[in-house]
């Protein structure tokens, strides 16, 4: 486990916060562009001192600043991955992977490549490498480094759908297999739900609440803390069956009546694979258990627990029960009188399939 408290003055900015990333899974820091991200994890990995504050991954002390305490990078036993992949020019890939490595990881070599998918990339040097290739590079050498923890300064950065969707799976894959846990700093809540296991939110240079992925995503008091970025649920399922003929995958929730699926645009996973499914607010509907269903909809059975106390506008957020996780809408506020909500309610939750994107789907 690492913990940090840290405080430190840069200009205008203050950044003052506690964080504790555990010593299993993937751990999200989010927050907007200028929320204080990057500035921590710097102090993390030593690139910076803070002025007050302790780091201390598991029973080593990183930084202590009262005892004058203050382990130099390279000494921290942390693989660090930026948004760029600063890879050196003229080495192959292989040697970027070796450099560093040490002695006694030479036997993870050839497992740590596989698992990347680098393996017909060793010859090449990183000016013929596309950006995501060159992202998995500079990861393979982190972890090569043999390190307690991973951190990821925003990997994902620059890259195009297809790449950024085929890098997370890869990173996803790391996280299960190499047993290395990982700090993931993002500002997309996309990257968020498809890799995160817990999130640590930050604003204003202080981290204002943590907690597992799925209840972060499902806290309604959150929602004006995350700005721009669009409300969301992330949900379980597991793929049921390919409809080769019509391009599309089905999915099944645990919990929900069975014959009740999701169809979404074909997935790689095979059928019983898990898949984490996001999905936006503004694109769950609700109706009462007596409405009859629709073509192209999904309707769910659901319970509403928790109607948002927005003050002002149009729309408020309402919270769903659905087969035991939380499914959030948006709806008018004008629906929410005339259908006369109150928690504790049966309802439907209606999904329209052509709404949920590929991107919107990771196989686990």
């Amino acid at each position: 486990m690492l913990e940090a408290q840290v405080f430190q003055r840069l200009g205008d900015f203050t950044l003052d916060t506690s964080l504790t990333v555990p010593a299993e899974g993937v751990t999200a820091l989010f927050g907007r562009s200028g929320s204080g991200k990057s500035s921590l994890i710097r102090l993390i990995a030593g690139l910076g001192a803070p002025e007050a504050g302790t780091i201390r991954l598991g029973d080593t002390w990183l930084v202590d600043t009262q005892r004058r305490r203050w382990v130099p990078p390279h000494r921290r036993q942390l693989g660090v991955v930026f948004q760029e992949a600063r890879l050196f020019p003229h080495y192959s890939v292989r040697g970027n992977l070796r450099y560093g490595m040490p002695r006694a990881a030479r036997t993870d070599f050839d497992d740590l490549v596989e698992l990347l998918g680098i393996g017909h990339l060793l010859s090449r040097t990183p000016g013929r490498l596309s950006g995501g290739e060159a992202r998995r590079v500079a990861i393979g050498r982190a972890l090569l480094s043999r390190p307690r923890m991973l951190l990821m300064d925003e990997p994902l950065t620059g890259l195009d759908g297809a790449r950024k969707q085929e890098l997370l799976r890869y990173i996803r894959r790391l996280a299960r297999d190499t047993g290395v846990p990982i700090l993931f700093v993002s500002h997309d809540t996309r990257e968020i739900g498809a890799l995160a296991d817990r999130v640590a939110l930050i604003e204003e240079g202080r981290v204002l609440a943590s907690g597992p992925v799925d209840e972060m995503f499902a806290r309604l008091d959150l929602g004006p803390r995350t700005g721009r970025f669009e409300a969301s649920s992330l949900l379980e399922a597991r793929i049921v069956a390919h409809d080769e003929a019509l391009c599309l995958t089905r999915l099944a929730l645990p919990g929900v009546i069975e014959g009740e699926t999701l169809s979404v645009a074909r997935l790689d996973g095979a059928v019983g694979d898990a898949v984490r499914l996001r999905l936006r607010a503004r694109d769950v509907g609700v109706a009462s258990t007596q409405t009859p269903p629709l073509p192209d909809v999904a309707c769910l059975p659901a319970t509403l627990r928790e109607i948002g106390d927005e003050a002002h506008g149009p729309f408020v957020e309402v919270m769903l029960d659905v087969g035991g996780q939380a499914l959030r809408a948006r709806l008018t506020r004008e629906a929410v009188g005339q259908m006369g909500l109150y928690a504790g309610q049966a309802l439907q939750a209606r999904l329209r399939s052509v709404t949920i994107s590929r991107h919107d789907v990771i196989v686990t």
